[in-house]
């Protein structure tokens, strides 16, 4: 075995460090992989990879809502992120159609079951946001404002670490700049 084999092997398997790298192998195979899969399957406007990975989300997004749940009882069983991490994998793989299956055979004929009732809880959920937002645009408006203002403040702290010494405008007003005698009789003239 090489080397790269027996540490990668050590680092899934080591109880300290297991954790850690499996939730990032976890969240880089369960999200960013198909994050850029979809955005080619929509770039490329190829309708086999957009359903694809639109089933993909569709069972995961389910995932993700039953884990919110269960989550603090599932990270007790030994081996439950390598699981995961297998689970994540074959839903995405071509060879087994992980995703397809399970909706098919289980998330559609649930939804279909349930999805008047889910419709009216939708429909309940859509117009109490519409109300919340009604009576508060002006809290909205000044808390989006805030937001604008505290990411600038934010992006110039970032640049000053990032380039110190070299300061970014900041578009304030300023006071008219001294114009040497020399060049202001040079201009009378």
């Amino acid at each position: 075995m090489d080397l790269t084999s027996e540490v990668g092997l050590r680092l899934l398997f080591s109880p300290i460090s297991s954790s850690v790298v499996l939730r990032t192998a976890c969240c880089t195979v369960g999200t960013v992989l198909p994050v850029y899969s979809t955005f080619k399957a929509i770039d490329n406007n190829d309708q086999n990879e957009q359903k694809k990975w639109l089933l993909y989300w569709t069972v995961y997004g389910s995932f993700s809502v039953a884990e919110v749940f269960a989550d603090k009882i599932l990270t007790w069983f030994p081996l439950y992120h390598h699981a995961k991490f297998a689970f994540l994998v074959w839903l995405q793989l071509p060879s087994s159609n992980g995703a397809k299956h399970l909706y098919m055979s289980h998330l559609r004929p649930f939804l279909l079951r349930h999805q008047a009732r889910l419709d009216q809880i939708l429909e309940f959920i859509y117009n109490g946001m519409s109300k919340i937002i009604s009576a508060h645009q002006a809290k909205i408006r000044f808390a989006g404002a805030l937001f604008v203002k505290l990411m600038a403040s934010v992006n110039q702290i970032v640049a000053d670490l990032v380039h110190p010494g070299q300061r970014q405008p900041n578009h304030s007003i300023e006071s008219p700049r001294q114009v040497d005698s020399d060049t202001q009789s040079a201009s009378d003239d």
